[in-house]
């Protein structure tokens, strides 16, 4: 079924608001999107050797990726792994496939090192910074953490060679804060945690989607838009798949405005599941250390 059959003919859009796929064109850039952003360009800018960008399921991580991605000048050579795996070396391998570096499949470690090694001087050489972006990054052991951080000692002088970006869930942020890993924490210049959403926020964000795909912004009701928010926790992907379906159940009804009545439907048929998120407390903001700060340590 094409996406005019479920409603966005209906509502006069060019495209469907609430999909569950990752678009930098969609974003909504609230207050905590935007310092998340910053903090991965300013670890790219200042060359740190290790940003960490932590958030809930669904929050638009992914999102704040791709964005940055397009951001990036000509002189930055990126390797994204969207969910690596494996033991010694695989991960190795894992990095020189995501930045294009053809290898000899019977090369060993040593082999795979020297060539990784050989790739960056070649790229600094000329002038361009290289760095590897690992999403899902909480699904690494910490013997995997540990080879990432040997990867980033392959710098020239004063200059990192390479710099890493790991993005995951909450989980991220506890592995590198264990005594074990005091020295990949050490090399963490840069993190932040991407908290939900605002009920304010939620408003904005459902008005911005909205308008993006050619409505009015005030399709959904405030009584809406706040049965939305307490059911989604403000959790964007959550609030996706809820907005979506209430969309399709109004069209249904041949209603243009959504009210709170139809979201209740939808709450009520079960049609997915609806979890809230973990609490986030306090931390919510983001951290960066200085040079003297980690040498201090």
């Amino acid at each position: 079924m094409s996406s005019s059959g479920l409603y966005t003919d209906f509502f006069g859009l060019t495209e469907r608001p609430f999909t569950l796929l990752p678009d930098p064109d969609f974003l909504y850039w609230t207050g905590a999107h935007r310092r998340a952003f910053t903090i991965l360009e300013y670890g790219i800018v200042s060359r740190a050797p290790i940003t960490v960008i932590t958030g809930e399921v669904g929050v638009g991580k992914t999102t704040l990726v791709q964005a940055l991605l397009r951001a990036v000048g000509e002189d930055t050579r990126i390797g994204l792994i969207s969910n690596a795996q494996g033991g010694r070396g695989e991960l190795l391998r894992w990095a020189l496939n995501a930045l294009s570096v053809e290898v000899d499949p019977g090369l060993d470690y040593v082999g795979l090192f020297q060539r990784l090694q050989d790739y960056l001087l070649e790229e600094y050489s000329a002038g361009n910074r290289v760095v590897l972006i690992i999403d899902e990054a909480q699904n690494l052991s910490v013997e995997a953490l540990e080879e990432l951080r040997m990867l980033t000692n392959i710098n020239s002088n004063k200059d990192e060679l390479l710099q890493l970006v790991l993005v995951g869930q909450p989980e991220l942020r506890e592995m590198v804060t264990r005594p074990s890993l005091r020295q990949f924490a050490q090399r963490v210049v840069a993190s932040f945690h991407l908290s939900a959403m605002s009920a304010e926020n939620v408003e904005q964000y459902i008005h911005h989607r909205m308008k993006h795909a050619g409505g009015t912004g005030d399709e959904f009701t405030k009584e809406a838009i706040k049965l939305v928010y307490e059911n989604s926790g403000g959790i964007p992907r959550i609030t996706n798949k809820i907005c979506d379906v209430a969309m399709v159940y109004a069209a249904a009804e041949g209603s243009r405005t959504i009210e709170a009545e139809t979201v209740r439907e939808v709450l009520d048929d079960n049609i997915f599941l609806v979890t809230r998120p973990a609490e986030d407390g306090d931390d919510d903001g983001a951290t960066t250390r200085t040079n003297s700060e980690e040498a201090a340590e």
